[in-house]
């Protein structure tokens, strides 16, 4: 026993140290940028942050096209656990970005094709929670949040391409595929970036696999409601009396 809660504390430990290190590259390690000075910092938290609502999304289409597939009810948690993980994510990620928008452009919002796209992928999380809190519980709503997940995902490539087909104020990709060379990040303010990836992405997975596991108890509790629901009154009674009459010889 005593080894199984050494072994669960083993993840979040690992977390919490990637996550000092991180906050200590951040703040005092990489240099101040030039151009900006220390609102550039918030680069260290929305591109992660972006990177793992978009992630999120993803993992929750896949989840949901292998349900579709195996009608397997694990499938079905792991989008679950996606989707409730990556609703925070991608708040996180329009936070950060205000933030570090209203110093360097002067407004909180420009509107422009990016940021909107990352707007409707806030609320494609907020209506698939939505219509998993209130559709009737059964096959039908898992086949149909499963559609919804599914469909996400497609805004995704959208925003990681829209700086570069719709040129606004948002700078264009500093990394994956689409980067040019002159916005590649690269130097101590590359390494931090990369380290502050792998940081929220460790996180991201621990607390989805939390949530994934609090899931399934969820569905385990609320099938032995209905199972109890369904005996017979004589017989949830005769096992009332059952353990009453237990309770009475201890005493």
């Amino acid at each position: 026993m005593v080894a199984v809660l050494q072994t669960r504390w083993i993840w979040p430990g690992f977390t919490a140290a990637l996550m000092a290190l991180t906050l200590w590259m951040i703040f005092l390690w990489v240099p101040t940028e030039i151009n900006q000075g220390n609102i550039q910092r918030s680069l260290y938290f929305h591109v992660p942050v972006a990177w793992i609502a978009m992630v999120a999304i993803i993992l929750v289409a896949v989840a949901s096209v292998a349900y579709l597939k195996t009608r397997d009810e694990k499938w079905d948690r792991l989008a679950v656990a996606g989707a409730e993980t990556g609703v925070i994510f991608a708040g996180l990620m329009l936070i950060t970005g205000m933030i570090w928008a209203k110093p360097v452009w002067g407004v909180w919002w420009t509107g422009e094709a990016k940021l909107t796209t990352t707007l409707i992928l806030f609320f494609i999380y907020v209506a698939y929670l939505m219509f998993r809190a209130y559709f009737p519980p059964g096959e039908q709503r898992r086949r149909l949040a499963a559609i919804i997940g599914l469909l996400g995902a497609i805004d995704t490539p959208i925003i990681y391409i829209g700086a570069q087909l719709w040129e606004r104020a948002h700078p264009s990709a500093v990394v994956g595929p689409l980067s040019e060379t002159d916005s590649s990040v690269d130097g101590p303010i590359g390494t931090t970036l990369m380290v502050a990836v792998l940081a929220f992405s460790v996180l991201f997975f621990y607390v989805a696999r939390e949530r994934y596991r609090l899931r399934k108890q969820e569905d385990e509790v609320a099938e032995l409601r209905r199972a109890v629901s369904l005996r017979p009154a004589s017989a949830v009674a005769s096992a009332m009396g059952t353990a009453g009459a237990l309770a009475g010889s201890a005493d």
